[in-house]
């Protein structure tokens, strides 16, 4: 596919289906564990794999990092390869080598020390040994899911968005049949959903692993030069969407600590449900970026302003649909969603509408804060990508969860989210509009800033 001349509209189209596909159905890990989990044992099951989610969110976005840092690194390269001659392979064989590093670390930190990770992010009494379960089996496929998280962003940009989402498609398939075989036939409970899992991280980097062998393929490892100064520019260029996932990681601790200390293990089990809905929600707004970023890449380096405001246009209009359409489906239906993530209590039926549809709100601004961080990391803005994504998920919101149930009390932590998410709009929307009318005349190496 030409991302230089073909009709900006059609190829936007086909990447977003192939990216929203891709992360809606990665998404699916989680929330069919946590469905399967939440519907054998109940709150606590539910509990339990809301207390995991933080390392899986950390595992992600260290992939992330790779793979975004070094496919937009990738994408600019090959748009002004006919003119300066750069190697876009030494930014794909710079990732690998980054993301094999990380992935050791990665696995030593999960294997070595589970228990101290699960009791770090609020897991304790029978909340612990059912996350420590479900953790058994995917200790041994830790590396696996930052090597997919690298790999699906390559493809996208060497034109192979569709058997990206094929491998998580077929991932996200034995995921949800090995759930239900794992865990109900089987009788095995949260460990089968664990061990589901580990299949699909299996099977989705088999599947991607195609790519190499097809003569679409321009992917290939070479020998790179200056390999520590790579490293820290895809580092810095990645930084900011690893930084969105992992501060999912790190809010979702604070909320677990804090909703413990003030609300209890309801409250807790009912915020297990949101953070599965809210990863759906921000796997919508990364379609949009992922979709986007290679189109944007490309045409940065080779100077095409006009497509890429084109492209501006439809990836703005996306995430406005996402965003409506999420904090729709909160306020309307809050216990329909419940009842699909476990077998509730009276108690918890009680207290989850007004829970749901208060974060909810924070979901109309999400998918557009999201995405301006990979509008800007297309742009070489790394800084603009970086402070966005610091103040939403750190800055701001770690301040307000702290802050604001102890002032206004237990319920104002639910507001927490939506005050974050609209902070931080008016600061991305104030950047898009500045550096896309800078676009015009600004050549293509421009510096970093």
């Amino acid at each position: 596919m030409d991302l230089l001349h073909q009709d900006v509209r059609h190829i936007y189209k086909k990447y977003l289906a192939a990216a929203f596909g891709s992360a809606m159905i990665g998404s699916i890990y989680g929330l069919v564990d946590m469905a399967m989990v939440g519907q054998y044992q109940g709150p606590i099951g539910t509990a339990a794999l809301a207390v995991v989610a933080p390392i899986w969110n950390i595992i992600y976005s260290l992939g992330l990092l790779t793979g975004i840092g070094g496919s937009v690194l990738y994408g600019t390269a090959k748009g002004r390869a006919s003119r300066d001659g750069e190697r876009e392979n030494e930014y794909f064989t710079a990732a690998c080598i980054g993301t094999a590093v990380l992935a050791a670390v990665c696995w030593a930190a999960v294997v070595l020390f589970d228990r101290q990770l699960l009791e770090l992010f609020g897991a304790s009494g029978e909340i612990l040994p059912i996350a420590r379960q479900y953790l058994l089996p995917i200790k041994f496929v830790v590396p696996l899911y930052m090597v997919n998280q690298m790999l699906a962003a390559f493809l996208r940009n060497d034109g192979a968005p569709g058997l990206a989402t094929a491998a998580v498609l077929a991932g996200g398939a034995v995921n949800v049949v090995g759930d239900y075989a794992f865990v109900f036939l089987l009788d095995m409970g949260a460990m089968g959903a664990g061990l589901a899992t580990a299949l699909c991280a299996v099977l989705t980097t088999l599947v991607m692993a195609v790519h190499f062998f097809t003569r679409q393929n321009t992917l290939r490892l070479v020998r790179t030069g200056q390999l520590g100064d790579k490293l820290r520019r895809i580092g810095t260029t990645g930084f900011s969407t690893f930084f969105i996932d992992v501060a999912m990681g790190f809010l979702t601790m604070l909320f677990n600590r804090q909703i413990m200390r003030y609300l209890g293990a309801d409250a807790l089990a009912v915020y297990g449900v949101i953070v599965n809905i809210s990863t759906i929600v921000q796997c919508c707004a990364y379609s949009v970026g992922q979709a986007a970023q290679p189109i944007f890449s490309i045409n940065y380096g080779a100077g095409n302003w006009q497509r890429m405001r084109q492209v501006l246009r439809y990836a703005l209009y996306t995430v406005a649909v996402f965003g409506l359409a999420w904090t729709a489906v909160m306020w309307l239906f809050p216990t329909g969603l419940v009842r699909i993530f476990m077998a509730p209590t009276p108690a918890v039926l009680q207290i989850a509408p007004s829970i749901m549809r208060c974060y909810g709100i924070s979901f109309l601004l999400l998918p557009l804060n999201v995405f301006s961080t990979y509008y800007f990391q297309s742009l070489m803005r790394p800084r603009a990508s970086f402070w966005i994504s610091v103040a939403r998920g750190a800055a701001v919101s770690g301040a307000l969860i702290c802050v604001l149930p102890a002032v206004f009390g237990p319920a104002a932590l639910w507001l927490c989210m939506p005050v974050t998410e609209l902070v931080v709009a008016v600061a991305a929307i104030g950047l898009i509009r500045i550096y896309t009318r800078a676009l015009t005349g600004e050549p293509a190496t421009a510096r970093q800033r």
